[in-house]
């Protein structure tokens, strides 16, 4: 039996991610901020499944928060052999409207915890032979879309460059890229979301399967759905220009899920 860590697990993807490999007999380390939700999460998990359920209270936001993930992602007694880096979230509003404390919270999150956590796990991955780390990142990483987008897109290329550094180890990296799902990201942003197509919304149980069959083949990019896959070979093909005004232009109301 194997060991998953899932970070922001209680909800969304996260949770789905959850769901998945504890059906599959993965015993499980639960990382979110909120304890009680954590707990919850733990018991059902156990008792409908049979697996352990770790819970670690952590804010990724913070010093404390990461170092703490680290050091269990390091501990050789009751190694992880699966860390999925899910823990994420937007700000409304567009460049300038959202303050700078705001925007470097976002990179923390994004950037900073991906990259400690990542290396502290694909570090003791490596030592043992074996192991695997999904990135999540959003097709928002293929457009111009402010630092949403940037940090994403910073996830597929660092992942990427990752996977092409540790070829052979043994460890697989893979940068997971969705689009919208259906989770509490837009109401926690306080983004509407009535003007996204019901055809553009996913479903993240199906999602978490495509991925986890992506990183089953060795891919070090996964676009979890057909139509998303069409129109990421749109944006190839757009004007640069035009995709940034169109983005623009929906970050104030929106944003899109990781």
């Amino acid at each position: 039996m194997t060991r998953a860590l899932i970070t922001g697990s209680t909800a969304g993807i996260g949770a789905a991610f959850a769901r998945r490999l504890a059906a599959d007999g993965h015993d499980l380390v639960l990382v979110a901020r909120d304890t009680e939700r954590l707990r919850e999460q733990a018991t059902e998990l156990h008792d409908r499944h049979g697996i352990e359920a770790e819970v670690l209270t952590a804010d990724l936001a913070g010093e404390q928060g990461i170092t703490a993930v680290e050091r269990r992602l390091g501990d050789t007694r009751s190694p992880v052999d699966l860390l999925v880096n899910n823990a994420g979230f937007g700000n409304k509003g567009a460049y300038l409207d959202v303050p700078v404390a705001d925007e470097l919270t976002m990179l923390k999150v994004h950037c900073e915890a991906v990259l400690r956590l990542t290396s502290a796990a694909a570090a003791a991955m490596r030592e043992r032979g074996r192991g695997g780390v999904v990135n999540v990142a959003s097709v928002a990483a293929f457009v111009p879309r402010g630092t949403y987008g940037a940090s994403k897109a910073w996830v597929v290329q660092f992942t990427q460059g990752a996977a092409r550094d540790l070829a052979g180890s043994g460890v697989r990296l893979m940068a997971l890229c969705p689009g919208f799902v259906r989770t509490e990201f837009h109401e926690r942003a306080g983004m509407g979301t009535e003007s996204i197509p019901r055809w553009m919304w996913l479903d993240a149980d199906k999602l978490v399967a495509a991925a986890l069959a992506d990183l089953a083949r060795g891919r070090t990019l996964s676009v979890p759905d057909p139509r998303y896959k069409a129109l990421l070979g749109v944006v190839k093909l757009a004007p640069r220009a035009l995709l940034g005004g169109v983005s623009s232009r929906a970050g104030r109301k929106y944003g899109p899920r990781h």
